[in-house]
């Protein structure tokens, strides 16, 4: 699937992805979930000399600290147990083409560390192997969150940062494309009908009209199962709105809200004070940058206890309740210690 949209926002993306496509610099692309960050990094792809050569997807949350330097880089035979062949690694399979970082802010510590030695001048060894290598391989990286708040809180290396973002890409959320959402439902629609194989389905007017309205926190992908399900409940070739069940997380989260912004404020304001360090206590030559980190650190927890305990320990709930995908947020609250079952706070 290619990245579909007439509207305005999606067509200054298409001319910025065609401009980066024609250079080798590292990209970095930033969006919620659902937003199509993989989509985008095709378009580069394909939009550039290396279009011949091969895409290679990593889904970096997927990379285990124990095996991700034989993952990226490869092993020889006999390097460790078990090790009985030569192996190449994902760096050598995308060698002349784009290697397309995923989820690049799960990389851990020292997952981060072995990426940027690599990114530093393109060398690699794998494991076993004495003589340094060179690839040809050009980096494009996705995350859902903001990276730069990310250094800020101190889970990410500013330098790693600096080397990903020589380009940058941010992805419009659905909600702010306009007619975009009319456009997907209808491509969507036939490519659902035609992968369950059904017959023809069309929307009727109403039931766009209700598409359109919705905020779809999830994005294009929450678009696709809304239409999945709206096909699997039809058995009219019409699907009218009382098919699409739009009673969804958008509309409970908003009949909330009075509840939730009494909970964010009180969080907010328990931030100031709780587990706070005197300015004073800060050394000076590293004072603004320690207490920003601080403050953003302890805001996060703070908001973090404070919304599992409304959601009574039920992550799905919570995030429905921040508005956040799911998946995130049970990154931040195992940053924190937080574990939703039985309110286990480490």
């Amino acid at each position: 699937m290619s990245m579909i949209g007439e509207s305005e926002p999606m067509q200054a993306i298409r001319r910025l992805l065609r401009r980066y496509a024609g250079c080798n610099a590292p990209i970095l692309i930033e969006g919620e979930t659902g937003t199509g960050k993989e989509l985008a990094a095709r378009e580069v792809h394909y939009a550039s000399p290396r279009s011949l050569g091969p895409f290679v997807p990593v889904n970096c949350g997927a990379l285990p600290d124990s095996l991700l330097e034989s993952e990226l880089f490869g092993h020889r035979r006999g390097a460790f147990t078990d090790a009985r062949t030569s192996e190449p690694g994902l760096v050598e399979y995308a060698n002349g083409g784009t290697l397309f970082l995923d989820e690049i802010d799960s990389l851990s510590a020292r997952a981060q560390t072995i990426l940027l030695r690599f990114l530093q001048n393109g060398e690699f060894r794998a494991i076993g192997e004495r003589p340094l290598r060179v690839a040809d391989v050009r980096i494009v990286a996705a995350t859902n969150i903001s990276l730069l708040a990310a250094v800020e809180a101190g889970h990410f290396r500013r330098d790693l940062l600096y080397r990903l973002n020589a380009l940058y890409v941010a992805l419009p959320p659905l909600r702010e494309r306009g007619d975009d959402i009319v456009l997907l439902a209808r491509h969507l629609l036939r490519e659902v009908v035609r992968d369950q194989d059904m017959p023809p389905r069309e929307w009727s007017p109403a039931a766009l009209q209700a598409l359109a309205r919705q905020r779809w926190p999830g994005n294009v992908r929450e678009l696709e199962n809304a239409i999945l399900r709206a096909c699997l409940r039809s058995d009219r070739l019409d699907i009218g709105v009382e098919e699409l069940s739009l009673t969804d997380a958008t509309a409970h989260a908003e009949a909330r809200a009075p509840a939730e912004s009494a909970l964010v404020a009180s969080a907010l304001v328990d931030s100031v004070s709780v587990d706070s360090a005197p300015v004073d206590s800060i050394p000076h030559e590293q004072g603004f940058a320690s207490a920003k980190r601080r403050a953003i650190e302890v805001f996060e927890r703070t908001y973090l206890i404070g919304l599992m305990q409304q959601a009574k320990g039920n992550i799905s709930h919570a995030a429905e309740i921040s508005r956040t995908e799911r998946r995130h947020l049970g990154k931040l609250l195992k940053r924190h210690g937080i574990h939703g079952d039985r309110l286990r706070i480490g």
